[in-house]
Protein backbone atom coordinates (compact mmCIF):
# COMPACT_ATOMS: atom_id res chain seq x y z
CA UNK A 1 0.00 0.00 0.00
CA UNK A 2 1.15 3.52 -0.74
CA UNK A 3 2.27 5.78 2.08
CA UNK A 4 -0.77 6.53 4.25
CA UNK A 5 0.33 10.13 4.75
CA UNK A 6 0.32 10.72 1.01
CA UNK A 7 -3.03 8.96 0.62
CA UNK A 8 -4.52 11.06 3.38
CA UNK A 9 -3.29 14.38 2.05
CA UNK A 10 -4.43 13.66 -1.50
CA UNK A 11 -7.81 12.50 -0.21
CA UNK A 12 -8.22 15.65 1.88
CA UNK A 13 -7.26 17.91 -1.02
CA UNK A 14 -9.74 16.18 -3.31
CA UNK A 15 -12.57 16.33 -0.75
CA UNK A 16 -11.98 20.02 -0.07
CA UNK A 17 -11.87 20.93 -3.77
CA UNK A 18 -15.01 18.90 -4.53
CA UNK A 19 -16.80 20.48 -1.57
CA UNK A 20 -15.91 23.99 -2.62
CA UNK A 21 -17.09 23.21 -6.15
CA UNK A 22 -20.42 22.01 -4.73
CA UNK A 23 -20.76 25.11 -2.62
CA UNK A 24 -20.32 27.33 -5.67
CA UNK A 25 -22.91 25.32 -7.58
CA UNK A 26 -25.25 25.52 -4.58
CA UNK A 27 -25.13 29.31 -4.71
CA UNK A 28 -25.43 29.53 -8.51
CA UNK A 29 -27.20 27.13 -10.87
CA UNK A 30 -27.67 23.38 -11.14
CA UNK A 31 -30.12 20.96 -12.75
CA UNK A 32 -32.08 18.22 -10.98
CA UNK A 33 -33.29 14.88 -12.32
CA UNK A 34 -34.85 11.79 -10.73
CA UNK A 35 -33.44 8.32 -10.15
CA UNK A 36 -36.72 7.39 -8.42
CA UNK A 37 -39.85 9.03 -7.04
CA UNK A 38 -37.92 10.69 -4.18
CA UNK A 39 -34.34 9.86 -5.17
CA UNK A 40 -32.75 12.86 -6.85
CA UNK A 41 -29.51 13.49 -8.67
CA UNK A 42 -28.10 16.82 -9.82
CA UNK A 43 -25.52 17.77 -12.40
CA UNK A 44 -23.44 18.84 -9.39
CA UNK A 45 -23.35 15.22 -8.10
CA UNK A 46 -22.13 13.99 -11.47
CA UNK A 47 -19.55 16.74 -11.97
CA UNK A 48 -18.17 16.33 -8.44
CA UNK A 49 -17.88 12.58 -8.94
CA UNK A 50 -16.07 13.11 -12.24
CA UNK A 51 -13.65 15.46 -10.50
CA UNK A 52 -12.97 13.13 -7.58
CA UNK A 53 -12.58 9.99 -9.69
CA UNK A 54 -10.32 11.58 -12.29
CA UNK A 55 -7.94 12.83 -9.62
CA UNK A 56 -7.86 9.49 -7.81
CA UNK A 57 -7.24 7.67 -11.09
CA UNK A 58 -4.42 10.07 -11.87
CA UNK A 59 -2.74 9.66 -8.48
CA UNK A 60 -3.48 5.95 -7.97
CA UNK A 61 -4.10 4.26 -11.33
CA UNK A 62 -4.02 0.76 -9.87
CA UNK A 63 -6.78 1.32 -7.30
CA UNK A 64 -10.42 0.27 -7.53
CA UNK A 65 -13.21 2.82 -7.16
CA UNK A 66 -16.78 2.41 -5.92
CA UNK A 67 -18.84 5.57 -6.36
CA UNK A 68 -22.54 6.34 -6.08
CA UNK A 69 -23.39 7.64 -9.51
CA UNK A 70 -21.57 6.26 -12.55
CA UNK A 71 -17.96 5.40 -11.74
CA UNK A 72 -17.35 1.86 -10.53
CA UNK A 73 -13.87 0.78 -11.51
CA UNK A 74 -12.54 -2.64 -10.53
CA UNK A 75 -8.90 -3.45 -11.07
CA UNK A 76 -7.61 -6.86 -12.08
CA UNK A 77 -6.50 -8.92 -9.08
CA UNK A 78 -3.22 -9.44 -10.90
CA UNK A 79 -2.46 -5.74 -10.51
CA UNK A 80 -1.31 -6.56 -6.99
CA UNK A 81 -3.48 -3.87 -5.41
CA UNK A 82 -6.32 -4.54 -2.96
CA UNK A 83 -6.99 -0.83 -2.48
CA UNK A 84 -10.43 0.67 -3.02
CA UNK A 85 -11.83 4.20 -2.78
CA UNK A 86 -15.51 4.46 -1.80
CA UNK A 87 -17.03 7.77 -2.79
CA UNK A 88 -20.22 9.73 -2.28
CA UNK A 89 -19.62 12.97 -4.19
CA UNK A 90 -22.69 14.65 -2.68
CA UNK A 91 -24.29 13.09 0.39
CA UNK A 92 -27.47 15.06 0.98
CA UNK A 93 -28.61 15.59 -2.60
CA UNK A 94 -32.23 16.24 -1.62
CA UNK A 95 -31.10 18.97 0.77
CA UNK A 96 -28.87 20.43 -1.94
CA UNK A 97 -31.64 20.39 -4.52
CA UNK A 98 -33.99 22.25 -2.19
CA UNK A 99 -31.47 24.89 -1.18
CA UNK A 100 -31.04 23.46 2.33
CA UNK A 101 -27.35 23.86 3.24
CA UNK A 102 -26.65 20.45 4.80
CA UNK A 103 -24.61 18.18 2.54
CA UNK A 104 -21.15 16.66 2.38
CA UNK A 105 -18.47 14.91 0.38
CA UNK A 106 -17.63 11.46 1.73
CA UNK A 107 -14.51 9.52 0.78
CA UNK A 108 -13.52 6.20 2.32
CA UNK A 109 -10.45 4.11 1.56
CA UNK A 110 -10.06 0.42 2.29
CA UNK A 111 -7.37 -2.19 1.83
CA UNK A 112 -8.39 -5.85 1.48
CA UNK A 113 -11.78 -4.99 2.92
CA UNK A 114 -10.48 -3.10 5.96
CA UNK A 115 -11.31 0.60 6.25
CA UNK A 116 -8.08 2.57 6.58
CA UNK A 117 -9.09 6.18 5.92
CA UNK A 118 -12.28 8.21 6.17
CA UNK A 119 -12.84 11.80 5.04
CA UNK A 120 -16.10 13.76 5.30
CA UNK A 121 -16.12 17.40 4.28
CA UNK A 122 -18.98 19.78 5.12
CA UNK A 123 -18.38 22.76 2.82
CA UNK A 124 -21.20 24.91 4.22
CA UNK A 125 -19.52 24.90 7.66
CA UNK A 126 -15.99 24.35 6.35
CA UNK A 127 -15.61 21.35 8.65
CA UNK A 128 -13.26 18.57 7.60
CA UNK A 129 -13.69 15.28 9.46
CA UNK A 130 -10.92 12.72 9.09
CA UNK A 131 -10.11 9.33 10.57
CA UNK A 132 -7.32 6.82 10.12
CA UNK A 133 -7.42 3.27 11.40
CA UNK A 134 -5.54 3.25 14.68
CA UNK A 135 -4.87 6.98 14.39
CA UNK A 136 -7.99 8.57 15.83
CA UNK A 137 -10.62 10.91 14.40
CA UNK A 138 -10.43 14.69 13.95
CA UNK A 139 -12.43 17.72 12.90
CA UNK A 140 -10.27 20.48 11.41
CA UNK A 141 -7.32 18.72 13.11
CA UNK A 142 -8.94 18.82 16.57
CA UNK A 143 -9.24 15.30 18.11
CA UNK A 144 -12.75 13.91 18.39
CA UNK A 145 -14.31 11.85 21.15
CA UNK A 146 -17.81 10.46 21.42
CA UNK A 147 -20.18 11.82 24.06
CA UNK A 148 -20.58 10.65 27.65
CA UNK A 149 -24.38 10.44 27.66
CA UNK A 150 -25.24 7.40 29.74
CA UNK A 151 -28.90 6.83 28.96
CA UNK A 152 -31.34 7.19 26.09
CA UNK A 153 -33.42 9.60 28.13
CA UNK A 154 -30.56 12.10 28.07
CA UNK A 155 -29.56 11.42 24.46
CA UNK A 156 -29.89 13.21 21.15
CA UNK A 157 -30.15 10.77 18.24
CA UNK A 158 -30.29 11.02 14.46
CA UNK A 159 -31.71 8.82 11.75
CA UNK A 160 -32.81 8.82 8.14
CA UNK A 161 -35.40 7.17 5.95
CA UNK A 162 -34.90 5.00 2.84
CA UNK A 163 -35.79 6.19 -0.63
CA UNK A 164 -38.51 3.55 -0.91
CA UNK A 165 -40.32 4.83 2.20
CA UNK A 166 -43.54 5.26 0.22
CA UNK A 167 -43.70 1.66 -0.97
CA UNK A 168 -41.80 -0.51 1.54
CA UNK A 169 -42.89 -1.70 4.98
CA UNK A 170 -39.19 -1.61 5.91
CA UNK A 171 -39.33 2.16 6.23
CA UNK A 172 -37.97 2.96 9.72
CA UNK A 173 -41.15 4.75 10.82
CA UNK A 174 -41.96 2.36 13.65
CA UNK A 175 -38.41 2.58 14.95
CA UNK A 176 -38.58 6.38 14.82
CA UNK A 177 -41.77 6.37 16.89
CA UNK A 178 -40.31 3.95 19.42
CA UNK A 179 -37.21 6.07 19.92
CA UNK A 180 -39.15 9.35 20.00
CA UNK A 181 -40.83 8.26 23.24
CA UNK A 182 -37.54 7.34 24.91
CA UNK A 183 -35.00 10.05 24.05
CA UNK A 184 -34.40 13.76 24.52
CA UNK A 185 -34.65 14.41 20.79
CA UNK A 186 -34.22 13.02 17.28
CA UNK A 187 -32.75 14.85 14.30
CA UNK A 188 -32.90 13.96 10.61
CA UNK A 189 -30.21 15.87 8.70
CA UNK A 190 -30.38 14.09 5.35
CA UNK A 191 -26.69 13.17 5.27
CA UNK A 192 -25.68 9.90 6.92
CA UNK A 193 -22.01 10.78 6.50
CA UNK A 194 -22.51 13.96 8.54
CA UNK A 195 -24.67 12.20 11.14
CA UNK A 196 -21.96 9.62 11.73
CA UNK A 197 -19.31 12.34 11.91
CA UNK A 198 -21.41 14.18 14.48
CA UNK A 199 -21.66 11.03 16.58
CA UNK A 200 -17.86 10.88 16.47
CA UNK A 201 -17.72 14.53 17.52
CA UNK A 202 -20.04 13.99 20.48
CA UNK A 203 -22.71 16.29 19.04
CA UNK A 204 -25.03 13.31 18.66
CA UNK A 205 -25.11 10.40 21.06
CA UNK A 206 -26.38 7.84 18.58
CA UNK A 207 -27.56 7.17 15.03
CA UNK A 208 -29.47 4.37 13.41
CA UNK A 209 -30.59 3.76 9.84
CA UNK A 210 -31.34 1.01 7.36
CA UNK A 211 -30.71 0.44 3.66
CA UNK A 212 -27.54 2.52 3.52
CA UNK A 213 -25.09 1.98 0.67
CA UNK A 214 -21.32 1.59 1.13
CA UNK A 215 -20.62 5.14 -0.07
CA UNK A 216 -23.03 6.54 2.54
CA UNK A 217 -21.20 5.06 5.49
CA UNK A 218 -17.64 3.91 4.73
CA UNK A 219 -15.95 7.06 6.02
CA UNK A 220 -18.47 7.54 8.83
CA UNK A 221 -18.14 4.06 10.32
CA UNK A 222 -14.39 4.52 10.70
CA UNK A 223 -14.95 8.01 12.13
CA UNK A 224 -17.17 6.73 14.95
CA UNK A 225 -14.95 3.79 15.80
CA UNK A 226 -11.79 5.90 15.89
CA UNK A 227 -13.53 8.41 18.19
CA UNK A 228 -14.24 5.62 20.69
CA UNK A 229 -17.76 4.75 19.60
CA UNK A 230 -19.53 1.53 18.63
CA UNK A 231 -20.94 0.61 15.21
CA UNK A 232 -23.06 -2.54 14.81
CA UNK A 233 -26.03 -3.94 12.96
CA UNK A 234 -29.43 -4.16 14.68
CA UNK A 235 -28.43 -7.47 16.31
CA UNK A 236 -25.24 -6.06 17.81
CA UNK A 237 -22.75 -7.66 15.41
CA UNK A 238 -20.05 -5.39 13.94
CA UNK A 239 -21.53 -3.38 11.09
CA UNK A 240 -20.22 -3.84 7.57
CA UNK A 241 -20.44 -1.21 4.86
CA UNK A 242 -22.06 -3.92 2.74
CA UNK A 243 -24.76 -4.51 5.35
CA UNK A 244 -28.25 -3.04 5.28
CA UNK A 245 -28.57 -1.60 8.78
CA UNK A 246 -26.52 0.30 11.34
CA UNK A 247 -26.56 1.44 14.94
CA UNK A 248 -23.75 3.86 15.82
CA UNK A 249 -23.36 5.31 19.29
CA UNK A 250 -21.06 6.46 22.03
CA UNK A 251 -21.14 2.87 23.29
CA UNK A 252 -22.76 3.75 26.59
CA UNK A 253 -26.29 3.80 25.18
CA UNK A 254 -25.74 1.12 22.57
CA UNK A 255 -27.53 -1.74 24.27
CA UNK A 256 -30.51 0.48 25.03
CA UNK A 257 -30.70 1.39 21.35
CA UNK A 258 -30.57 -2.27 20.33
CA UNK A 259 -33.30 -3.07 22.84
CA UNK A 260 -35.59 -0.38 21.42
CA UNK A 261 -35.09 -1.65 17.89
CA UNK A 262 -35.80 -5.21 18.99
CA UNK A 263 -38.97 -4.28 20.81
CA UNK A 264 -40.38 -1.76 18.30
CA UNK A 265 -44.03 -2.66 17.72
CA UNK A 266 -44.18 -2.85 13.93
CA UNK A 267 -44.22 -5.08 10.92
CA UNK A 268 -40.57 -4.25 10.37
CA UNK A 269 -38.22 -7.21 10.72
CA UNK A 270 -34.46 -7.00 11.08
CA UNK A 271 -33.03 -7.35 7.59
CA UNK A 272 -31.07 -10.40 6.56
Amino acid sequence: MEDIERLTQIGIDIARDAGQFLLKKFHSHFTVSHKGAVNLVTDADLAAEDMIVSRIKSAFPGHSILAEEVHNISRDENSGSSCKWIIDPLDGTTNFAHGYPVFSVSIGFEVAGDLELGIVYDPARDELFTARRGGGAFCNEVPLRVSTAGSLLSSLLATGFPYDIQTSKENNLSNFCAFALRVQGIRRSGSAALDLSHVAAGRLDGFWELKLSPWDCAAGYLMVREAGGTVTDFRGAPASIGGREVVASNGLIHQEMLDVLKSADSKFEILD
